[in-house]
């Protein structure tokens, strides 16, 4: 099927990568943000898919407000699980394929060693269940369905944990950071282009629906991953605030974190014919850009 990539969320993290990677490609896309069409509103994302005619459906709009979610646990099941289906019920009714990003939330953090595709779900909190209701109702409602685990996400758009460390990285001279949590940072540049090869494959004829792990390639702890952040930084300013450990116990939240979050990402590779790239890398190159763009805003 000809057209573009339609995606929904367009103005999220995500959603504002995979629109700028595709202008840089030549690759067709439009983006509809709440605004325009609120995934909760069956008639406008219907009418939506219907205008646009694209060949594949992004689904990057979400309610991400971890901590928020336990006091929100309807608009979080609304954006999350109904929004979801609704997208999913839509394109399938134009017979358009569908990726739905998904989280390492729907896992309790139990299991030594990284996560696989048919480990047990048991989300610990409300946007993890959310999530995982979202997952189920997809699978139900298309069964060209592409749904996208994935884990620690930042890149340079939105709001995230490494622009959240350069912050305070300017503004303290020492940050206490979590390290009994561990997980795979995942850049948007390369969640984008996990995108555009499930559009590849499509377009060659692969059929392979289902469920997949895609994480950035290796797995830290918060802190590893805030103390690779400001090294990184410290090569360009030379400001190097002191990053200290501390046990989760120490920072109490709202909603329960799973203590392992690694997701094994090697069948998407094997299917797809990508991997994303080293988190250490892509994290220095996201500060690096971000670096940047400051330097020529001032």
């Amino acid at each position: 099927m000809n057209g573009p990539i339609l995606v929904f969320g367009a103005m999220g993290q995500l959603g504002q990568e995979v629109m700028a990677l595709a202008k840089a490609r030549d690759i067709e896309a439009i983006g509809y943000n709440r605004a325009r069409a609120d995934v909760t509103d069956f008639a406008a994302v219907k009418t939506a898919i219907l205008a646009v005619r694209p060949r594949l459906v992004l689904n990057a709009a979400a309610y991400t407000a971890v901590d928020r979610a336990e006091t929100e646990p309807e608009a979080a099941y609304a954006a999350n699980a109904v929004g979801a289906e609704t997208v999913a019920r839509a394109a399938a009714i134009q017979q358009v394929p569908i990726v739905q990003i998904s989280t390492d939330y729907v896992f309790d953090g139990t299991k030594r060693g990284a996560y696989v595709e048919t480990d047990p779900i048991a989300p610990l909190g409300v946007y993890g269940q959310t999530k995982a209701a979202g997952e189920a109702m997809v699978r139900q409602a298309h069964p060209r369905h592409f749904i996208l685990r994935t884990a620690w996400v930042y890149g340079r758009f939105g709001a995230n944990f490494l622009k959240t460390v350069l912050r305070l990285s300017r503004e303290r001279a020492e940050l206490r950071i979590v390290a009994d949590q561990r997980g795979c940072p995942t850049a948007t540049q390369d969640l984008a282009e996990a995108v555009f090869a499930i559009d590849r494959a499509l377009a060659g004829g692969i059929e392979a629906p289902g469920t997949y792990h895609f994480a950035g390639n290796g797995a830290t702890t918060w802190h590893g991953f805030a103390s690779a952040i400001v090294e990184a930084e410290a090569q360009a300013t030379g400001r190097r605030p002191k990053v200290s450990a501390i046990a989760t116990a120490d920072y109490p939240t709202p909603a329960r974190r799973p203590a392992n979050s690694e997701l094994n990402s090697s069948l998407f590779a094997s299917v797809f014919g990508y991997r994303a790239r080293d988190w250490q890398t892509r994290a220095r190159e996201t500060v690096t850009m971000l670096l940047k763009e400051t330097r020529a805003e001032t």
